[in-house]
């Protein structure tokens, strides 16, 4: 009997599984980094906000600091930063409170991800505002 290309079966398979898993060892540092990254931007965006010299009553200042947090934030996040919105609703007159959700960038089919959790980022950071005394 001959045996000449009996183990080309199991090779194969061996290689796909080997890149398969591969591939998911990507997409979960991938989706890891831009959890961190999205994290991160916004904790800076809500700090920049809570910071800011104006008072708390005036509806101009705060629209005009969540503008500015929004832009160096979309800035920190690259092309990435396009794909995410920014809710401020939750914060009130001693906590700013910055919601950012969007779609992680993708190495998995569209329905793989879904299941184990890595298709979305949804991260809530609060600070306290900052006032004079």
């Amino acid at each position: 009997m001959d045996d000449r290309g009996s183990g080309l079966i199991g090779t194969v398979a061996g290689v796909l599984v080997f890149l398969a898993f591969l591939l998911f060892a990507v997409q979960l540092l991938i989706g890891l980094y831009a959890t961190s990254a999205a994290t991160s931007a916004a904790f800076d965006g809500a700090r920049i906000v809570a910071g800011r010299r104006s008072r708390p009553d005036d509806p101009a200042g705060s629209t005009r600091a969540r503008a500015q947090a929004e832009d160096r934030m979309r800035a920190e996040l690259g092309r990435f930063g396009s794909r995410v919105t920014f809710d401020w609703s939750a914060s009130d007159d001693e906590m700013i409170a910055l919601r950012v959700e969007g779609p992680t960038p993708r190495f998995l089919l569209p329905g793989l991800g879904r299941p184990l959790g890595l298709d979305r980022i949804d991260r809530t950071v609060r600070v306290r505002r900052e006032v004079d005394r």
